[in-house]
């Protein structure tokens, strides 16, 4: 099991995904713990190296969890991801291994990773995501 927090962000109906180099599939932004780190200090540590922004963490909210399929690995290899929002502050920009950021809709779910379409859909089923 591959254990991930991610942070959901949604715009107007839109929800920030990112694309790594060489990846063909969005995500959500954030990432894997390193050895200590609570959730909440993983995400603030992932979306600064990978957004270029700093997430208020006393803003940061349980958004739900999600586990399915990882992405390009070995049939079988799950993901479990913790989904949190939060403020931030800053300018959004692609920044470390993140290639490009988009604002997606539900009828981008194609374009995203399997996990990453389990949240869009919970998002879709709330009405946070058109």
């Amino acid at each position: 099991m591959i254990d991930k927090v991610a942070w959901v962000h949604v715009v107007d109906g839109r929800v920030l995904a990112a694309r790594s180099r060489g990846k063909d599939k969005f995500y959500l932004p954030g990432g894997k713990r390193e050895p200590g780190e609570t959730d909440a200090e993983t995400l603030v540590r992932e979306i600064r190296e990978e957004l270029d922004v700093e997430l208020t963490p006393d803003s940061i909210a349980p958004a739900g969890v999600f586990e399915g399929q990882a992405h390009g690995k070995a049939e079988g290899t799950l993901v479990r991801t913790a989904a949190y929002t939060a403020e931030y502050r800053g300018a959004l920009k692609a920044s470390s291994e993140i290639e490009e950021i988009a604002w997606l809709a539900h009828e981008d779910r194609p374009r995203v990773s399997l996990v990453a379409q389990l949240v869009f859909d919970h998002l879709h089923e709330t009405g946070e995501l058109r």
